[in-house]
């Protein structure tokens, strides 16, 4: 082979390798836009759903949520995937996307599961956080407090989520996190339908506070049964909501 050919035949397949790169770029860059929709279309859906803005049995379709949402089927449809598995809406075949009904019953059995994770990612937290976590986790103790004595519904929901995602980040542990997060939705849109009946949100932001603060001390048994104590207060919400809609 010539020198001329040999450069030839070198310059042709650098040149196939650059397309080939590019096209894979130009793929990869499709796949993050595209999971980047769902992930848009999955917190919006599931935000509408908690909040109860989307109420308990309304029948959606994709075509319903595309015009909604100005977002293409198929991140919608991966979203509404998403949520089935965490049983905030049922697909109905050839029918439409059912948004599940909110049941007292099914909402004690999932406490029942929560009560064994949440103890555990409270222990893992406590022994687990590094001294910046736990200055954290005193803060929002601090700011408990004061959302009990304000009786602020809004500022403790806000930090009931922050708290909620700074155990879940210090337990260090992948597989609780992703099992607490599967009950996350349907735990917070029942405490959306009902705090406003029966919660006693002073009583409700201290036994936080009390378990925010145990965590930053390092005690991981101690922790462990301030989870306890605040599912325990859950349940008794609960079960008060059921007596409520007997009444």
């Amino acid at each position: 082979m010539t020198r001329s050919k040999g450069l030839s035949l070198a310059k042709t397949r650098a040149t196939e390798k650059a397309r080939a790169t590019a096209a894979e770029a130009n793929d990869d860059g499709k796949a993050q836009r595209q999971a980047s929709q769902t992930d848009q279309a999955y917190q919006r859906l599931e935000e509408l759903i908690v909040t109860l803005e989307i109420a308990p049995g309304t029948v959606l379709t994709e075509q319903m949520l595309t015009q909604m949402l100005d977002i293409g089927r198929t991140p919608i449809r991966e979203a509404l995937q998403r949520l089935a598995l965490e049983g905030l809406v049922v697909i109905l075949p050839r029918r439409g996307i059912l948004v599940s009904a909110i049941n007292v019953r099914s909402q004690l059995e999932l406490l029942r599961l929560r009560r064994e994770i949440e103890r555990l990612m409270a222990r893992y937290a406590a022994l687990r956080c590094t001294a910046p976590e736990r200055q954290h986790f005193h803060k929002l103790a601090e700011q408990m407090k004061q959302a009990a004595s304000d009786n602020d519904d809004v500022g403790f929901m806000r930090l009931d989520q922050e708290l909620n995602l700074l155990v879940a980040k210090t337990c260090r542990n992948e597989y609780a996190q992703k099992a607490i997060r599967l009950m996350s939705g349907l735990s917070r849109r029942f405490w959306y339908q009902h705090y406003k009946q029966a919660l006693d949100l002073p009583r409700c932001a201290r036994l936080h506070a009390a378990l925010a603060e145990t965590i930053a001390g390092g005690d991981g048994d101690a922790a462990a049964a301030k989870s306890d104590a605040l599912v325990d207060y859950i349940q008794e919400f609960t079960r008060a909501t059921l007596e409520e809609d007997r009444a």
